[in-house]
């Protein structure tokens, strides 16, 4: 069975910085796309940033670029969301989505991503 679990949300202050784990089970780790996403109340779901385990390489959105890094650690198979500088703008439930089975560079919409985890809050405070 294939699962996703966030972790390390939580409430900060507008230049402080948070660090998400998304820690993923039931599939072949270096065969997967994690992205995550956001989606705050009353706004559209919007990908913040994608690593590709099969090719190590990364993506951001530019409203994150500079002050999220996003990595990954096959041995513990997880997926890492660091965030800092964060702005209450960035307040949002993010969730990891997967592509699993799959070799090749991060994709963008949704609609390719097979499974998604619970969703961890994160609150910026201004």
């Amino acid at each position: 069975e294939v699962q996703l679990v966030e972790s390390g949300g939580g409430l900060v202050q507008a230049g402080g910085s948070l660090r998400l784990s998304c820690a993923a089970s039931g599939f072949t780790f270096d065969d997967s796309t994690i992205r995550w996403f956001r989606q705050a109340p009353g706004k559209d779901r919007e990908g913040v940033s994608c690593i590709s385990n099969s090719e190590g390489s990364t993506d951001y959105a530019d409203s994150v670029k500079g002050r999220f890094t996003i990595s990954a650690d096959s041995a513990k198979r997880s997926v890492y969301l660091q965030m800092n500088n964060l702005k209450p703008e960035d307040t949002a439930v993010y969730y990891c989505a997967a592509i699993t089975n799959y070799r090749g560079r991060c994709l963008e919409l949704a609609l390719y991503y097979d499974y998604w985890g619970q969703g961890t809050q994160v609150t910026v405070s201004s």
